[in-house]
């Protein structure tokens, strides 16, 4: 049996919604580094010590399909794709900042 998570006003809550969407062991980290600006993969690994190249691209291509990131890919030479918040990952932001101050 499951339940929700309701506000007073019965509205479904924000904080859970976005914990949901978070929950796993790297897309936090991803998302709070996502807020000084657009990813790139190889910087990723680089600044997540102890990830792997597998589980930062699942993490990614999850977050993708949640629509909190857009993949853009830069045709400049050499070719490379960034990762950057959507609109709605933009919407998380303060939500987000606000259970990282618990």
């Amino acid at each position: 049996m499951t339940t929700e998570n309701n506000d007073c006003n019965g509205n479904p809550c924000p904080a859970s919604k976005l914990l949901k969407m978070l929950s796993g062991k790297w897309k936090a980290q991803i998302f709070r580094l996502a807020l000084d600006g657009p990813l790139r993969f190889n910087s990723l690994i680089r600044q997540l010590e102890g990830s792997n190249k597998q589980a930062i691209a699942v993490a990614l291509k999850e977050l993708e399909e949640e629509g909190l990131f857009e993949r853009k890919v830069i045709r400049l030479k050499p070719l490379h794709v960034e990762y950057v918040l959507s609109e709605r990952g933009a919407s998380m932001i303060s939500v987000f900042q606000q259970l990282e101050g618990l």
